[in-house]
């Protein structure tokens, strides 16, 4: 029975837990219960095993590793949340990979062609996105330059770092530390869609920022 209670312990914090995505009307759980889940099983796991009542030494265990998923799932939960409001109707999309953010942001709206020189309409949206970033502090962002495949390989690699510094540079303008920042161009990698159609290449032309918990 003992061996179990750390997953008794998880399942009963995610049971009955899901609730409604206000972007998406799709039902998920909030990665604060999720969080809090993994970290009850784990903290619950270690108890057992240091301590010499296992019952005890499992819910002490439990109790801590809850307190930890679930401060950093909560913290981004809050953050994209604010981020969502911030940049709803910008442009700029917002998506989860578990607990880290991603904001892609296309290079229709960011920069003039074959330029790294940041739109002055678009402004308005990073001083959105730094005033967020400024109030949540305690991650890594990622600032990342992709160009379609039209043109050398060379070519594109620099424009893409180029853009990727430019936002990086305007946010750390704007009061956003420098020591948090990791900027690269990834030039024409990682297309997310067909390099074949001009659609496709103006969806590949994006910056995207990717903000990481620090743990």
């Amino acid at each position: 029975m003992k061996k179990v209670l750390p997953l008794f312990m998880a399942g009963a914090i995610l049971a009955g837990c899901t609730t409604t995505n206000p972007y998406t009307g799709e039902q998920q759980t909030s990665k604060l219960v999720w969080g809090t889940a993994i970290g009850t099983a784990a903290g619950a796991a270690t108890g057992a095993i240091v301590s010499k009542d296992k019952g005890k030494g499992a819910l002490i265990g439990a109790a801590a590793g809850a307190a930890l998923g679930g401060g950093v799932g909560y913290y981004m939960d809050t953050q994209e949340a604010e981020l969502r409001k911030e940049l709803e109707s910008t442009g700029v999309r917002v998506a989860r990979d578990g607990d880290n953010i991603r904001l892609i942001m296309p290079g229709n709206i960011t920069f003039q062609t074959d330029s790294a020189d940041i739109n002055s309409g678009f402004y308005a949206t990073l001083n959105s996105v730094a005033k967020v970033f400024k109030k949540y502090s305690d991650t890594t962002v990622m600032v990342l330059g992709y160009t379609d495949s039209t043109g050398s390989v060379e070519y594109n690699q620099t424009l893409s770092q180029k853009r990727a510094q430019s936002v990086a540079s305007y946010l750390i303008g704007q009061g956003v530390k420098s020591s948090r920042f990791e900027v690269m161009g990834m030039g024409i990698s990682n297309p997310i869609a067909s390099n074949s159609t001009a659609a496709g290449r103006q969806q590949n032309r994006r910056v995207e920022i990717k903000i990481i918990p620090n743990k």
